[in-house]
């Protein structure tokens, strides 16, 4: 069995993994987008639209290692859709094109029921309702010998982290204040659940953070 990893995940200085107020206009809710200027110009975010150029460096070394690896994805319902309670939307098939960039089972938490939906490139969507355990139990049986990783958002990622069911996290630090939105470390005591700073590691864009279990 594979380990249970963050990977890639893009923080404000102030501790925010998202903006507020979520929207179609605002997948990652207001000013979101600029705590993901580091991953937007490397190779590895500019193959999944089929360009091949892009920046290498510390940047998408980090930016690789965020999407390799993985035999399946478990995500928060906000990273699926910005639609909230029942499914009114049946013909919303997520945020990205026929070709999402995951290649892999992907497990969406959601309380309301939906079919799985297959998509191009090998993933498929497939809805948990019955919670995170039942959803990582079904993401690592789906990983053979592969990692999980939990792609987020912030509540999906707190979950786990306090339930100490994730090995490793990165997270891509960018030099920006938000001042509000989904906070990642609010009334978490990250020593006491057995996490250290495994390295830190600079570039132009960020300070890519990995934490470990001790």
């Amino acid at each position: 069995m594979g380990r249970v990893r963050v990977g890639g995940f893009s923080l404000s200085l102030d501790g925010f993994g998202a903006g507020p107020d979520q929207s179609l206009q605002n997948p990652l809710g207001v000013r979101g987008q600029e705590l993901h200027k580091w991953f937007f110009g490397t190779k590895t975010f500019q193959s999944m639209f089929g360009n091949g150029q892009g920046s290498e460096g510390v940047d998408e070394t980090f930016a690789h290692r965020s999407m390799d690896g993985f035999g399946a994805f478990i995500l928060g319902r906000n990273m699926f859709t910005p639609e909230r309670g029942e499914w009114l939307d049946k013909e919303w098939k997520g945020w990205w094109e026929e070709n999402p960039p995951y290649h892999a089972p992907t497990f969406i938490l959601t309380q309301y029921a939906r079919d799985p939906i297959v998509m191009e490139g090998g993933t498929t969507f497939y809805f948990v309702t019955e919670g995170i355990h039942a959803a990582l139990e079904r993401a690592q049986e789906a990983a053979g010998e592969r990692d999980v990783k939990i792609g987020g958002g912030v509540s999906t990622v707190r979950q786990y982290l306090q339930a100490g069911l994730i090995d490793e996290l990165h997270f891509a630090i960018s030099p920006v204040l938000l001042g509000q939105g989904e906070a990642m470390f609010a009334g978490l005591d990250l020593p006491a659940l057995g996490y250290r700073v495994l390295s830190s590691t600079p570039s132009e864009l960020a300070t890519h953070v990995v934490l470990g279990r001790s």
